[in-house]
């Protein structure tokens, strides 16, 4: 049923047209002396006071008399004090009309519910939005680039040619000796296996020929026979037993080799990579495709010659014993080879879809379970639980999709092979009944058959697998292949990265941000040996200047020099040891205190380790019974924010850095800490390091010897002394200050050029109380 929203032609915007019902009706002539009235006068207070609790829908009844475009009526009233006349009239018919209403005022169809419903929530939405309009920015940000990005099916998701299947196979090329050797095992086995049936169909010739059973088999007596027969068994099940045993030993040697090269490889590339790639991806290629690619050049491709070798040799003695009855069973062939080529490709898409999903379950479980408190402090279980669960289920479907296409094919070709036993054992029996073959020749050909049969489902089941590992092998090749943008091995090697570091014209976005610039000609100088800190807004490019001194990325263009040369043509693995850096937020990793402060230099002694310590206030660590030997958890989860900060300047210290980046090292705690930290980092500002603070704090801005405001534009709004910048009244410095101090009442300042608010109180005025309260509430807190 469709409908149309029609509005009251006396409301405003709307045309006048008349609404009409079959036969004419009361809903035609309410609406016609409605219309007629405020045309003259408008609508009375009663009117509208009785009617504004009906303005609204009104929903076509389903039934016959009543017109199918009258759907909903929306009517609004303009509210009028004048023209008291022809109330009655008008009250009697809103009688009239709400008779009708409530006559028609059935449950709407659904899909009419679910649109207005839609309908509410967009125009919902679109007022909580409010305020927060897409930006101009917001078009540069749309434009992403993911170059860096790895396909989730591996290679681009190119089909699986030969080139693809014999590089999977150049994976075990090192342990090709042993897999020699295992492979001719395989022989051995294979060749006493397949021996037998033809044993048994002359054991049997001998005993229905010979009535006394004494006949000589191969020219040996039956006692001499069955124990020659039971020790080339045993020597056929020791030779299995060896090919097992290194084919096992072989996988895991490729499953080891495979995943420690992929991590070498992961963690040589540059940050534009990870910022493109999610981490429990690459855990998913390193766990679970090393996995599927080691059983797929092993276990299967041992299983794969295994039935070769048996399909070969059956066929041979079904030719040899009777060859009608072989061109019978040829028949066979050419469906379940049509079949295992279908079967093999959708297994392989398969399996692809099945390891992207896997990708994305661990991403999800690594990123929960590592912030799992914050999703228990939102009361958020169970909405992680259900996101989880949701993934799940995908894998399941997936694997549900499998199962099904593996029965099908499987069961298919049983049903083939079954029907092919019973038209050999129809057209034996006759040829058996007419001395063609013996009863043992055709014992000997069933058995053939059963032998051959199973070498062709594990031929199918060869291709299936090795199609599973081109697929998780496309994803490794992927990772593998990929040569990251800024290599840590290549350029000279610096022997010091002492002296002036200067910003030269340097215009820079982020690779996966190209539109969005960060600086543009951005151009400032540090001295060596110098304490700077750089301060600006938010979102200016404070830690990005780190990140380009430590080059993990490249400037877009101009250079970044230290002493005069370009760190491009620098190896960067030797640069970033003679740069030391204490973060916001720093990283610890899972082990002792002691191992994450020789982390800087995995070389230091344990003396070393505890002068680093004392030198950085470490001194809780006497605190805990295992000293320096004590476990910091996963992430440092056992130490405070401020002993994590500790440690982290401890790190940096044991590495005596020429360059030292503290990127708001004390941002984030508390009065106490702070103090304790700053005694710290008073250490490491007395050597004769370069220092680059990024700050916020004022206290760490009045440490530095010079300053470099960061503006907006991507480039350096003002540079100079604590004292210089403070002095100027409308200088971007000042103004920034004022914004912080101000508890960001104001509107942030966006540019040099644009004034902000002035407080009633000066800054450095602001600054010095809130010193002094600080102060205070120690001593208070020390009485």
């Amino acid at each position: 049923m469709r409908g149309f929203r029609l509005r009251a032609s006396w409301a405003t915007g709307a045309h006048s047209k008349p609404i009409s019902t079959p036969n004419g009706g009361i809903l035609t002539g309410l609406c016609s002396d409605a219309h007629q009235i405020t045309q003259r006068c408008g609508v009375q207070g009663i009117f509208i006071r009785q009617f504004s609790e009906l303005s609204g829908s009104v929903y076509n009844h389903r039934m016959p008399h009543i017109d199918r475009n009258v759907v909903r009526t929306n009517v609004s009233f303009p509210r009028t004090t004048q023209c008291t006349s022809s109330r009655l009239p008008i009250l009697k018919q809103f009688r009239e009309f709400s008779s009708t209403q409530r006559f028609l005022q059935t449950k709407p169809p659904a899909q009419l519910t679910n649109t207005s419903r839609a309908e509410n929530r967009d125009k919902q939405d679109e007022e909580n939005d409010e305020g927060f309009e897409l930006s101009e920015k917001a078009a540069q940000a749309a434009q992403v680039n993911l170059r860096a990005k790895l396909n989730k099916d591996g290679a681009g998701g190119k089909g699986s040619g030969f080139g693809e299947v014999w590089r999977l196979l150049l994976i075990a090329r090192p342990e090709a000796k042993k897999l020699g050797l295992a492979f001719f095992f395989l022989l051995i086995s294979s060749s006493i296996t397949m021996s037998l049936p033809f044993s048994i169909g002359k054991i049997i010739d001998a005993s229905t020929k010979s009535s006394e059973g004494g006949e000589f088999l191969f020219g040996l007596s039956p006692t001499m026979f069955y124990g020659a027969l039971a020790g080339i068994l045993a020597f056929g099940a020791a030779a299995n037993y060896g090919r097992i045993i290194i084919l096992r030993i072989v996988g895991e040697r490729i499953v080891a080799r495979t995943r420690s090269k992929l991590f070498r490889q992961t963690f040589v590339q540059d940050a534009e990579f990870f910022d493109a790639n999610r981490v429990g991806d690459l855990i998913s290629r390193l766990s679970s495709d090393t996995i599927i690619v080691g059983k797929s050049i092993t276990q299967n491709l041992s299983d794969g010659l295994r039935a070769g070798v048996s399909g070969a040799a059956g066929f041979g003695m079904m030719a040899y014993v009777s060859l009608k009855l072989s061109s019978i069973l040829a028949l066979l062939l050419p469906p379940i080879g049509l079949g295992a080529i279908f079967y093999g490709r959708a297994i392989r898409n398969l399996s692809r879809q099945i390891q992207r999903n896997l990708g994305t379950l661990t991403k999800i479980a690594e990123e929960r379970l590592g912030n799992v408190k914050t999703s228990q402090s939102f009361a958020g279980e169970v909405l992680e639980v259900n996101r989880y669960n949701t993934q799940v289920r995908k894998i399941f479907e997936l694997g549900k999709k499998e199962s099904l296409i593996s029965a099908t094919f499987f069961s298919s070709t049983g049903l083939m092979g079954n029907l092919t036993i019973l038209a050999l054992l129809y057209v034996g029996g006759g040829m058996v009944k007419s001395g063609a073959i013996s009863i043992g020749e055709l014992t000997s050909f069933l058995m053939y058959t059963a032998y051959a049969g199973s070498s062709m489902f594990g031929m199918s089941s060869f291709y299936s697998e090795l199609m599973k590992g081109v697929g998780a092998a496309s994803r490794l090749f992927e990772l593998q292949d990929r040569e990251p943008t800024i290599s840590p091995t290549k350029g000279t090697k610096v022997v010091t990265a002492r002296g002036p570091i200067r910003f030269e014209n340097v215009t820079f976005s982020y690779p996966t941000r190209p539109a969005v610039p960060i600086f543009k000609e951005l151009n400032f100088e540090i001295p060596q040996g110098t304490n700077v800190a750089i301060v600006g807004p938010s979102g200016g490019g404070k830690s990005t200047i780190a990140s380009l001194l430590l080059r993990f990325y490249s400037p877009t263009e101009g250079r970044v020099l230290i002493n005069g040369k370009d760190i491009k043509e620098m190896n960067a693995k030797s640069l970033r040891r003679k740069i030391g850096i204490v973060a916001q937020e720093p990283v610890l990793f899972s082990g002792t205190i002691g191992e994450n402060i020789s982390y800087g230099s995995p070389q230091a002694t344990r003396s070393e380790i505890v002068a680093a310590a004392r030198k950085a206030n470490c001194q809780f660590i006497s605190d805990f019974p295992d000293g320096l030997d004590t476990q910091v958890g996963p992430r440092g989860a056992q130490l405070s924010g401020g002993q994590k900060q500790r440690i982290a300047i401890a790190r940096a210290l044991i590495k005596d850095p020429d360059i030292l980046i503290l990127d708001e090292a004390t941002s984030a705690l508390d009065a106490e800490s702070e103090t304790l930290v700053n005694s710290a980092l008073a250490a490491l500002l007395r050597g004769n390091n370069t220092t680059i603070s990024i700050a916020h704090r004022l206290s760490t801005i009045k440490r530095s010897d010079s300053i470099v405001v960061l503006g907006n534009d991507g480039k350096v709004a003002e540079q100079g002394s604590y004292e210089e910048l403070s002095a100027r009244p409308d200088g971007a410095f000042t103004k920034l200050m004022e914004w912080q101090l101000s508890g960001a009442d104001t509107q942030p300042p966006v540019s040099p050029s644009v004034n902000s608010e002035i407080q009633e109180k000066p800054w450095e005025v602001q600054a010095e109380e809130d010193g002094e309260a600080e102060a205070n509430h120690k001593t208070e807190r020390q009485g």
